[in-house]
């Protein structure tokens, strides 16, 4: 890959290529089309990026037709991080300990999973100076979203991470495989959080989407919170903005995180590192 794109005359399999998201019906509200459509015009190279909206029951037909149709690589978001897994040839060490994959490479009959999220929230967290190491955590979520989230709190050495979810059972696996503290959603407005950082890696961030989870949000309580970090972006009445503005701290969305990963997807897919304003100015444009 990296030889045909030094030499514009080398010969290749496809000089044409092709990018994909594949999600549920939300795959039309997201900005990754946007992204990659203008930075693959400003690199020069030929190819789109397109939306597709699977059924879950039709995921694995879905990835069969990333070989048939020849298609260079894909994102895959919100439902399917975790469910794409069984359908690849080979993970990356990264995508294989965080147990879920966003980014695949297409490369002849071979799909390779990656993840890229847990190094664009590092990125985000780095570019607004918020030095995990040694501070207290809580990850709001149990999905792909959050494994990226609890496995880059690790790795950048925080204190503790507490998980709290739904579903019990999940909560507890996931909790067990990291090495973290389960707890319930509804034991969130129980007592005080002492955690300095809250992440929410569901989908909910809207009051209008999820009146459980809007109810749980507007009575918890976390006097020591410096942060509320929503991974989503976009959405009208943010539960978690109004969260961080009743406590006074810094609030920041997934924007920024979006642009990161973007980066390094593009790199994955293409060999080409381009700078980082790049991703920015798509998605300001």
């Amino acid at each position: 890959m990296k030889r045909f794109l030094e030499n514009p005359d080398a010969t290749y399999e496809y000089k044409t290529k092709v990018f994909c998201i594949i999600s549920d019906q939300r795959v039309f509200r997201s900005k990754s089309p946007q992204i990659f459509t203008r930075v693959i015009g400003r690199a020069g190279l030929k190819g789109a990026y397109v939306p597709f909206m699977v059924e879950p029951d039709n995921l694995g037909k879905a990835l069969e037709c990333l070989r048939v149709l020849n298609i260079a690589g894909a994102n895959i978001t919100a439902p399917f991080k975790e469910a794409v897994l069984p359908y690849l040839d080979i993970l990356s060490e990264g995508a294989n300990i965080i147990g879920a994959v966003n980014t695949i490479v297409c490369k002849g009959d071979q799909l390779k999973g990656y993840n890229t999220n847990a190094i664009g929230i590092m990125d985000a967290l780095n570019e607004v100076a918020f030095d995990v190491a040694g501070k207290r955590a809580l990850v709001i979520g149990t999905g792909g979203a959050a494994r990226a989230v609890i496995f880059i709190l690790n790795w950048l050495r925080a204190e503790s991470v507490t998980v709290a979810g739904r579903n019990e059972k999940k909560t507890g696996c996931l909790a067990e495989h990291f090495g973290c503290r389960p707890m319930s959603l509804q034991a969130l407005v129980d007592a005080p959080l002492d955690q300095e950082i809250v992440v929410n890696a569901t989908s909910v961030s809207g009051s209008d989407e999820c009146g459980e989870l809007s109810d749980i949000a507007a009575c918890i309580h976390g006097d020591e919170c410096r942060l509320v970090f929503d991974l989503n972006y976009g959405r009208r009445n943010n539960i978690w903005l109004t969260l961080a503005d009743r406590w006074g701290v810094r609030f920041m969305d997934g924007l920024s995180t979006l642009a990161y990963q973007a980066r390094r997807t593009f790199l994955l897919w293409t060999g080409q590192e381009l700078p980082q304003e790049e991703f920015l100015k798509a998605l300001e444009e």
